[in-house]
């Protein structure tokens, strides 16, 4: 197995990629993303990099000869003007701003590009990890009803326009009425914002009405960025009074499965995988 280079930002995703490392015998590094990663990473053999340290991290993943890297976590988007570059880092940091204003996505691909330019293969969370993957069909013990189905195929629909123009990932649809859409706050801010809307629009705790989806952008590279559900996840859900989650199979990432699982079952809350459909 190639040693991995893990550019890791925050959450639990480069975690779980860490222990699977671990487990599986693969061989690891960590860039630690200043601000970013969390404490559990500190245990890793691996590096801290300022986000727009470019060369010290390429020099850092040559010199523990790393020959795959995945990049995971949370990032937010920089303020460009208060970064700290290297001089590689000041040599792209115009391509960045520029790509940054064209969308998160162009910013990401940029970043894949330099990386593959340097000789790295770019493996995506799903690949470094297979059972990272929302499966087809149903995650757990709870099924959709009838009108909770037609809320999640629309859910999708709109997650994925608004994917088109690069805005988002998330959407939550209930009784046919388009609740939220997420931006740039994030699916758990998105699903705080439909607990405080009237009860009669979505549901309530045990009695959910509506469901979240979510879709990858369909412009965007999926190796980095896919979007993710966990315990965090299905809280949120149950607190806004949802019935459930639906994603695309193969392209939703299940972080914590197992805890995942036993507290949407505990809540009631659905999680369904439905086939991409190449839109």
């Amino acid at each position: 197995m190639e040693k991995l280079g893990l550019i890791a930002g925050g959450g639990a995703l480069p975690v779980e990629i860490a222990q699977h490392c671990e487990r599986s015998g693969r061989p690891l590094f960590v860039i630690r993303l200043k601000g970013f990663a969390g404490a559990d990473l500190a245990p890793y053999a691996g590096a801290e990099v300022g986000l727009a340290e470019l060369g010290k991290c390429l020099k850092a993943l040559k010199r523990a000869g790393c020959r795959a890297i995945c990049l995971a976590g949370n990032v937010a988007r920089p303020d460009f003007s208060s970064l700290v570059p290297d001089l590689r880092g000041l040599m792209l940091l115009p391509k960045a701003v520029a790509a940054a204003r064209k969308g998160d996505d162009a910013l990401l691909r940029l970043l894949v590009d330099e990386f593959e330019k340097e000789g790295f293969a770019v493996e995506g969370a799903h690949e470094v990890m297979e059972d990272l993957s929302l499966p087809a069909g149903l995650l757990g013990a709870r099924g959709p009803t009838d009108d909770d189905m037609a809320d999640a195929l629309r859910a999708l629909d709109v997650a994925r326009a608004i994917g088109r123009l690069d805005v988002g990932q998330a959407a939550v649809v209930a009784h046919g009425l388009v609740l939220a859409v997420e931006a740039q706050e994030g699916t758990d801010a998105m699903l705080a914002r439909v607990a405080d809307l009237p009860a009669h629009l979505r549901g309530k705790p045990g009695a959910g009405a509506g469901v979240l989806a979510k879709a990858p952008k369909p412009i965007q590279e999926t190796r980095v960025d896919l979007p993710t559900i966990g315990v965090a996840t299905v809280q949120g859900v149950a607190r806004a009074g949802l019935a459930g989650i639906v994603g695309e199979a193969g392209r939703l990432l299940v972080l914590d499965r197992e805890a995942t699982l036993a507290l949407a079952d505990e809540l009631g809350v659905f999680i369904l995988g439905v086939e991409h459909d190449g839109t």
